[in-house]
């Protein structure tokens, strides 16, 4: 799928003019052209913006929520090359300082990967990507793992308050639930529950949730260009009622430990809640603070 946070940077755009009438949208100024006017390459001042105009760093998150249907792909396909800076600053006349900033911040957030020699390129939410980022459920021993997911159930239903507070909507709110088994060398370990906002996935259905052709978050991408860029996530006990019991192929009580994840997608909105029910017997929580 695509990470729209690089709306501009992701570049094939079908005018220049379309873009500099959506930046100036979001920076609150009218941009120039620079092909029609003579260029010093980067000699270029921010100019004044009103009090609220969005700061610089947010010109790309900007961009890139105006660029939704058919024109997404184009601009922000993953795995794209990003332009090089001067062409950034002078086609949208924002100082090369600003570029960078907004460079250097995505790249910390993983959302750009930089690779030596290569250049600096759009982040895309592939399998080994995913696994390595934001699944933390590892053996004992030995490596980390994708799991094998399999659908249990699919169903169109309203928030309850628990999942309402978890996705900033209103409690009765139309959301998606889903129900998955993970299983770690064909063996269940993980009961999710995860709750979509059906506002914000208009559209989605069992058959296009089942038959997605990678992640989970790489369909939320691909088909409804909501990326998934940082999550938060509670830890406690609990213990295994008798659906879980069941999935799992444990006795009912049998202790478990319960992750409740929220994702979040640019400015902290939240897309997805989460509830895993993980068999620690074998398996355990594991994560490397500040990776």
């Amino acid at each position: 799928m695509t990470l729209q946070t690089l709306g501009y940077i992701g570049l094939r755009t079908k005018s220049l003019d379309d873009w500099t009438a959506y930046a100036g949208r979001f920076l609150g100024m009218q941009l120039v052209d620079r092909s029609r006017v003579p260029a010093r390459p980067c000699e270029v001042r921010e100019q004044a913006r009103p009090e609220h105009a969005v700061a610089p760093g947010e010109l790309i998150e900007g961009l890139a929520q105006e660029t939704h249907g058919d024109r997404l792909q184009q601009v922000a396909a993953p795995a794209r090359l990003v332009v090089p800076e001067r062409r950034l600053c002078e086609r949208f006349r924002i100082s090369i300082g600003t570029v960078r900033k907004a460079i250097d911040e995505l790249v910390a957030e993983n959302i750009l990967i930089r690779q030596q020699g290569r250049g600096t390129f759009v982040a895309s939410h592939n399998r080994d990507r995913e696994v390595f980022r934001f699944f933390h459920v590892v053996p004992g021993s030995g490596p980390k793992r994708y799991p094998d997911v399999q659908l249990q159930s699919f169903a169109r239903t309203k928030a309850d308050r628990t999942t309402a507070e978890a996705l900033a909507i209103a409690a009765g709110d139309a959301v998606f639930r889903i129900r998955n088994v993970l299983r770690l060398d064909a063996v269940p370990v993980i009961v999710d529950d995860i709750a979509l906002p059906a506002a914000r996935f208009a559209g989605l259905t069992e058959r296009r949730f089942r038959d997605r052709r990678s992640t989970i978050y790489n369909l939320y991408e691909e088909a409804f260009a909501i990326s998934v860029v940082r999550t938060r996530e509670r830890l406690r006990a609990t213990h295994a009622d008798a659906s879980s019991a069941a999935l799992l192929g444990v006795a009912r009580a049998t202790p478990l430990l319960q992750i409740r994840r929220v994702a979040l997608t640019y400015r902290d909105v939240a897309v997805e809640y989460r509830v895993s029910l993980v068999n620690t017997e074998r398996h355990e929580y594991w994560a490397e603070i500040g990776a």
